[in-house]
């Protein structure tokens, strides 16, 4: 292909990149090292009680924005360095909590609590999705070809509906009086609070989150078991081989490239867990790193907002993302090069 004609192609990809990914990344990455604020200045307001004989004034000073000639409100950048990075991280009271040996002091702090339920929910959730979607994958592809087509639709509901609508669905269901909650009290004559304490909501989550994206795996999964090598699987039919053997020798190796691609997707998309948080309403017991960013940037009481410490945690939310894809990309590049030669 001529680099003109490749050019064309990926020219106008490239430049959407650079312009909605790149170039705001770019901005988030500056302002983690920046801190804005808004100007005020003390004024002196005097306030006088009513009457005419007895009347007493009193003058006070206050602080107030200062505002140009349009009526914004005038605000200064500063270059704080690393400030940002420390006010999120908290490096004292993570080792005040470390040398105490603490769990709940550990959890006490907002970003370390987020990380934690962002690591067990993306590690936990990975496994989960590849083997069900594989199972189903495996299941389907063994179904009678009359009623494959249905079987397949109806493997794929959970990830057409809308992340945040099913969420709410789940938890409509377990919430108060939901239905699945009233059968579970009336079984276990018992009663029972599923959003009363954490380990409730995480695992409904956690189980959400496989129902939700376990059907993409099985799509990629089926895809791919069309074009296994039907001589092969013969051939270790012929030889003997069990089941077991021929998923094991056979067809998860020929698989492994979508294996390899299905898990650099959820690692990505699962590490910016969030509309599990807001769906689950967990803000009281369970946060992650993009709800925290989200919630930085949230305005206060007094209309402020947390810019640099946003933007602080949204780049350490980042490195965690490329942290745990190097591993695949290294095999994915190996991989790569083996074919090559």
């Amino acid at each position: 292909m001529k680099f003109r004609t490749f050019a064309a192609f990926v020219g106008p990809s490239v430049a959407l990149m650079i312009l909605f990914i790149a170039m705001p990344l770019a901005s988030v990455f500056v302002q983690s090292f920046q801190v804005t604020r808004v100007i005020y200045e003390e004024i002196e307001v005097e306030s006088c009680t009513p009457g005419f004989v007895a009347q007493t004034c009193v003058t006070e000073t206050r602080l107030q924005p200062v505002v140009d000639d349009q009526g914004d409100m005038v605000v200064e950048t500063e270059f704080v360095g690393f400030g940002s990075y420390i006010n999120v991280l908290e490096p004292d009271r993570l080792a005040e909590a470390l040398g105490e040996a603490s769990w709940s002091r550990l959890m006490g702090i907002d970003f370390w609590k987020a990380l934690r339920f962002t690591l067990t929910f993306t590690l936990v959730t990975l496994p989960l999705v590849l083997g069900t979607g594989l199972a189903i994958a495996l299941a389907v592809n063994s179904v009678a070809r009359s009623i494959r087509g249905q079987v397949i639709f109806v493997s794929l509901l959970p990830f057409i509906i809308t992340p945040v609508i099913g969420a709410l669905s789940i938890r409509w269901l377990f919430i108060g009086d939901g239905i699945l909650t009233a059968l579970l009290e009336w079984a276990l004559d018992r009663d029972i609070a599923m959003f009363a304490q954490a380990w409730t909501i995480e695992l409904m989550m956690l189980i959400y989150r496989v129902w939700h994206v376990a059907p993409f795996a099985f799509v990629v999964f089926y895809a791919g078991l069309q074009t296994v090598n039907s001589d092969t699987l013969e051939s270790a039919v012929v030889d003997g081989a069990s089941r077991f053997e021929r998923l094991r020798y056979v067809i998860v190796p020929h698989l492994m490239p979508l294996i390899v691609f299905v898990a650099l997707i959820h690692l990505m998309d699962a590490y910016r867990v969030f509309e599990e948080i807001v769906g689950f309403s967990s803000q009281a017991h369970v946060i992650s790193l993009q709800w925290l960013t989200y919630d930085l940037l949230t305005p206060d009481q007094s209309g402020s907002r947390s810019i640099s410490r946003a933007s602080a945690s949204a780049m350490l939310t980042m490195v965690g993302i490329v942290i745990l894809l190097v591993p695949l990309l290294r095999k994915t590049w190996r991989d790569h090069r083996l074919g090559r030669i």
